[in-house]
């Protein structure tokens, strides 16, 4: 992958007994007020685009869908929510158990302190003790980032806090739906016109030169509160930047080519799910995937400083 931090765990044994405790000044800002919502009331809708950016992932395949009604909580699941849910239920994450998670080296105060990830993602490290309530290892904390949206989340902890929430995981098509707002087949929330590194800036994406330079144009060098940018048209904040959103679907290419069906095989073999709407570290010249259309393959145990989630809810 590419601006998602993939911890790649296969193989690998979670341990089962908690080696960190949710430190007290995080867990002073518990609070599980939960968010507003929009409501969309089903019908006809697509996946998909008729302009695909990265067709090789699979969105320039465009497919109808008749969606039920449903509602959208309009901002990512925060730090001060989910640290409601840990004291609450005693949760103990994927990267608390494992007892590390992938940084960004850029976001640490000395970048050589952890190995460059492989893969092709130097940009990428393995930080001991980096987790929801210290994203960037053990010196950092969430205690002063309570609106800002929980990362290092992995798929099983986003079910297991919407489970505790009354809520669930979107499909694709609903994710989808909800991004565009009302509007026919956007390339992004607000619309076609392209964020730049100067200007417009419409959502938390990275500026400058992608991995070395962030010129924090936007006033954010990772996660920014979840109302610090613009909704859309239906109300929908971050569904372009900020943090990656699980969904509740496994990673598939709806296509017979053979190429289609070798990369599914990958995906299956490696308990790949499909996470939708870009981050923090996304850029036009290498991970164009904060577009609305766009689509990124992780595996389940994943979960990065870049990688959150939302609710959605049956009605």
């Amino acid at each position: 992958m590419s601006c998602c931090g993939s911890t790649d765990r296969i193989g690998q044994i979670a341990g089962t007994e908690k080696t960190t405790a949710m430190p007290a000044d995080v867990a002073a800002i518990a609070d599980p007020t939960p968010p507003s919502r929009s409501r969309f009331m089903g019908g006809r809708s697509h996946t998909g685009t008729r302009n695909p950016a990265l067709p090789q992932d699979g969105e320039g395949i465009l497919r109808e869908h008749r969606l039920k009604p449903f509602e959208a909580e309009q901002v990512l699941v925060t730090n001060a929510r989910f640290a409601a849910f840990v004291k609450a239920t005693g949760h103990v994450t994927v990267a608390e158990r494992f007892g590390w998670g992938m940084v960004f080296r850029g976001l640490l105060d000395d970048p050589n302190s952890v190995a460059p990830g492989g893969g092709g993602t130097p940009w990428w490290g393995a930080v001991d003790g980096a987790c929801w309530f210290a994203p960037e290892g053990p010196a950092s904390s969430v205690a002063k980032r309570a609106d800002h949206p929980v990362t290092h989340i992995a798929w099983e902890d986003a079910r297991a806090f919407a489970a505790w929430a009354g809520g669930r995981l979107p499909l694709k098509a609903e994710w989808e739906h909800a991004a565009r707002g009302g509007l026919a087949d956007p390339r992004f929330p607000w619309g076609d016109r392209e964020p730049d590194d100067t200007d417009f800036l419409p959502c938390n994406i990275f500026q400058g030169r992608f991995p070395g330079h962030n010129s924090r144009a936007d006033g954010w060098e990772s996660t920014s509160p979840v109302t610090a940018f613009a909704p859309n048209g239906a109300g929908m904040h971050d569904m372009a930047g900020n943090v990656w959103e699980w969904t509740a679907e496994p990673f598939r290419i709806r296509s017979a080519a053979a190429g289609a069906r070798a990369r599914n095989d990958h995906a299956r073999a490696r308990g790949e799910k499909l996470m939708k709407g870009g981050s923090f570290l996304c850029h036009i010249s290498y991970c164009y995937r904060y577009r609305i259309a766009a689509r990124l393959a992780v595996v389940a145990d994943s979960g990065g400083c870049n990688a959150g989630f939302r609710l959605f809810h049956d009605i």
